[in-house]
């Protein structure tokens, strides 16, 4: 991406924030625990340097045609992630739009969750 191209990335991931829910690294385990289901966004070769035990990969430019795979029940509870958090809150937000209801965005991503396990020796 040229830097008029992240700009522009980086200002829909923004917009997108303020239609969506973001949650914490720290409530992550406890909502998987919970049934949540953990979507990792990014790319197959991002995901293999490091994820979210648990989590589902599907690269977000797939995600559209790929949901219903992963979730047919369109209030199932999701929480997405990329690395830092910025694909998570675009899915976040194009999830909501495909009329997905129980959706959120781990503040972050997957950089932030690192940190968190990190610090909490989990």
């Amino acid at each position: 991406m040229n830097d008029e191209e992240i700009k522009e990335f980086l200002k829909k991931a923004t917009e997108a924030r303020k239609r969506i829910r973001e949650i914490l690294p720290s409530d992550v385990e406890g909502q998987k625990d919970m049934g949540a289901i953990v979507l990792d966004v990014r790319d197959p070769y991002e995901r293999e340097a490091g994820h979210i035990s648990g989590s589902v990969n599907v690269s977000f430019k797939f995600l559209a045609e790929k949901i219903t795979i992963i979730a047919a029940d369109k209030s199932s509870p999701i929480n997405c992630y990329c690395n830092g958090g910025n694909r998570g809150a675009l899915a976040a937000d194009q999830l909501q739009n495909l009329g997905y209801i129980n959706v959120a965005s781990i503040a972050g991503g997957f950089n932030a969750f690192k940190i968190w396990k990190n610090k909490n020796d989990i």
